[in-house]
């Protein structure tokens, strides 16, 4: 179900030499740098012996540690630990696991820069980048410790006599959450917060390439709850591949699983939890746009296209990928566009002023290649970039050139437009009409974010009401990529409904109750039936 990255089997023996840079790195983590192996998993205890998941730098190929995973006795033991940890967690009033999660929230601030630094490292974003994706898990702790006392039910009126009607939230139980590589810290955040304001426990199954993030991240949270006098396993993690992923959304322990990736195995994990009677949120792919009115401010617009499309070399859930000019202004958009392109500096993520870092991955780097053979075979004008880096500088690395593409269709069926591609590949279209773009941003399968760039408050209106996008993100001269945490976030149709984070998101990590209360001495039905004898 996820993919392994780097499985190796057999024991591993002897320390290893790892870069200055990574040791220092790993050891101000707490990470043992150069331990011949880690351990992955963590229920209070940290354990570990299943396969190997080896962690590489995407910048220079090193290998940054190997981790072990997790059997499947070791995750039927977790998982058993995490519904113990929920039957205590439950009865801790709600503004206390506040208290506790405002704690959480200064202890990561405390790591915030040498965590982003580990993101970098592991996963490949620039290092600003990094730093602002612990600062998402900072916030949305900040936000939760509101929330804490927020999460309110309802009262509603009742039609009979002495009687009350209350609609409650209580905790769920154990949520799963599998998340992606390319948000490695921010998207557990999103759920760990919201749900342990619920009163939930959870389980972390991280991807397989960037467990040392995770780890990073456990020993944090687990030093605080263990502060607390609160169970290790309210917050347990669970390194592995594809089976420890299935045994969590098979699990009837789990009955909120939250998963974060592609829109093929979303798609497997939705049906695998719904036929159980789970419950899921999924948070799948994206393909987004960007459209750009003849009214458009440019200075604004071109550098948001720009970020939109480079910004973690393409590999945002929110990156743009498609983008629709109006055939008036298409010649000067994209001509300053270029002009943008060219001044990118692209290298180590972790130096100041990188603005490109490597995809993540080898494999990422031939799905870039075989998307750009497409591009080209269909005869699409490339207008910069297309090929890999050559620099004998990025070698070692999975570095390629962004690339801005007109294809010669606009069809939104055809693959080039309807299939997100995971790669800073921008294709472009002209249009004449905005309700001809509005038809094209829709087209698609996926419907995460848009972005309207427009001055006229018609098309705003057109845009965001009942005949504009389908996406779930739908905005106004802002890009498509680079959401709050205050406003939930997540997308429609084949994104998979799922929301996180702010918002009403919370609602989803609760399960809800109607309960009528009669405090009367009479006991009335409901609608005038009479049932006398």
């Amino acid at each position: 179900m996820i993919l392994l990255r780097h499985t190796v089997c057999g024991t591993l023996r002897g320390a290893r030499n790892l870069s200055t840079r990574a040791s220092a790195i790993l050891s101000s983590l707490d990470i043992p740098a150069g331990a011949a192996e880690l351990p992955g998993v963590y229920d209070g205890q940290w354990s570990g012996s299943g396969d190997v998941l080896e962690s590489v730098c995407p910048t220079t190929g090193e290998v940054l540690a190997r981790v072990r995973s997790a059997t499947p006795h070791e995750v039927h033991e977790a998982l058993g630990k995490s519904k113990e940890a929920y039957l205590h967690l439950r009865t801790v009033p709600a503004p206390k696991r506040g208290e506790l999660l405002r704690q959480i929230r200064e202890a990561l601030s405390a790591k915030r820069d040498v965590l982003g630094a580990l993101v970098s490292l592991e996963m490949g974003k620039i290092k600003t980048e990094g730093i602002g994706e612990v600062q998402e898990f900072v916030d949305i702790c900040d936000y939760a410790v509101g929330l804490s006392r927020m999460m309110n039910g309802r009262v509603v009126a009742s039609e009979r006599p002495g009687h009350t009607i209350l609609e409650v939230p209580n905790p769920i139980g154990v949520v799963g959450v599998l998340t992606a590589f390319n948000f490695p810290v921010a998207v557990y955040g999103w759920n760990f917060s919201l749900s342990v304001a619920a009163g939930n426990a959870n389980v972390w199954k991280p991807s397989p390439s960037t467990p040392l993030c995770s780890i990073a991240v456990t020993k944090i949270i687990a030093r605080v709850l263990e502060k607390n006098g609160l169970p290790g396993a309210v917050s347990t993690l669970i390194t592995g591949g594809k089976d420890v992923g299935e045994a969590i959304v098979a699990s009837q322990d789990v009955p909120l699983v939250s998963f974060t990736g592609s829109e093929a195995v979303g798609r497997v994990v939705g049906k695998a939890v719904q036929s159980r009677f789970g419950k899921s949120i999924l948070e799948l792919g994206g393909n987004n746009a960007s459209i750009v009115m003849p009214d458009a401010d440019m200075p604004l617009a071109v550098p948001a296209v720009f970020f939109g499309a480079i910004g973690t070399a393409g590999q945002r859930c929110t990156s743009t990928r498609r983008l629709y000019l109006h055939r008036a202004i298409a010649p000067k958009f994209l001509d300053a566009l270029q002009k943008l392109y060219a001044t990118i500096s692209v290298g180590d993520p972790l130096v100041d002023g990188t603005l490109l870092g490597p995809l993540h991955t080898h494999a990422a780097v031939g799905i870039y290649s075989d998307a750009m053979d497409r591009l080209r075979q269909s005869g699409a004008e490339i207008l910069t970039g297309g090929r890999k880096y050559d620099h004998a500088s990025l070698s070692q690395g999975n570095f390629v050139q962004p690339t801005i593409s007109v294809p010669k269709t606009t069809d939104p069926a055809d693959m080039i437009w309807s299939t997100e591609t995971f790669a800073p590949i921008l294709n472009v279209g002209l249009f004449d009409e905005l309700e001809q773009a509005i038809e094209w941003n829709n087209a698609v399968p996926q419907g995460l974010s848009s972005s309207l760039w427009t001055r006229d408050i018609r098309n705003v209106g057109k845009w965001i009401g009942p005949e504009g996008s389908d996406a779930g993100i739908v905005n106004v001269n802002v890009g498509t990529s680079g959401a709050e945490i205050g406003a939930a976030f997540g997308g429609n149709k084949s994104t998979g409904w799922g929301r996180e984070s702010g918002g009403d998101a919370w609602k989803q990590y609760v399960r809800w109750s109607a309960c009528t209360v009669n405090f009367s001495d009479a006991a009335p039905l409901a609608q005038g039936v009479d049932f006398s004898t």
